[in-house]
């Protein structure tokens, strides 16, 4: 069984542009964030299988394609070495059990990658995902940001760079007790 980063992409991985159309094509809406990429080098090096888990409901709106998200995602695997990608396409309304805050994409990539989910980390600046790694057992670790919320959460960090401080240092003392 092999640890897991689950990253959420918008807001940790990319940044979106100010003052684009949401009729521009995704990829003019964001940029890949290249102050994240050494950092999430770092986590790769310790052994993490690299995760994206990402609610998309633009997809069911109908204001992305699906060829513009799979652009946009061959993207962030060049740039993040990423292992895979776990979408939501779904709306609010259709409450299925793989938009989070449920945790539907998490237990998906665990199956496929047969994670544990115990030694696995979640980094995300949204509340939505410290619910679902409550739910799983994973540690969460939110960025400071104006939509984390008051849910539970295991660290507040003010940076990637200090959140993957944190993991590398959690995951070498778990490392540690387990030998």
């Amino acid at each position: 069984m092999k640890p897991a980063l689950f990253f959420e992409d918008v807001g940790v991985l990319t940044i979106p542009r100010q003052n684009i159309s949401q009729s521009a094509p995704l990829a003019d809406r964001f940029q890949v964030n290249h102050d994240a990429i050494a950092s999430v080098r770092r986590l790769k090096a310790a052994g993490f299988i690299l995760i994206v888990a990402s609610n998309k409901p633009e997809l069911s709106r109908g204001t992305i394609s699906r060829r513009e998200l799979d652009q946009a995602h061959g993207l962030l695997r060049q740039s993040f070495s990423l292992d895979d990608i776990f979408i939501c396409p779904h709306d609010d309304a259709d409450r299925c059990p793989c938009r989070k805050p449920r945790d539907g994409l998490f237990k998906e990539a665990a199956h496929k990658w047969h994670l544990e989910m115990e030694r696995s980390f979640v980094i995300s600046d949204k509340w939505q995902d410290a619910e679902a790694a409550r739910s799983l057992g994973c540690t969460s670790v939110l960025l400071q940001s104006p939509t984390i919320g008051k849910v539970h959460r295991d660290f507040l960090v003010p940076n990637l760079e200090a959140a993957v401080d944190k993991i590398l240092h959690l995951h070498g003392a778990r490392q540690f007790t387990m030998a």
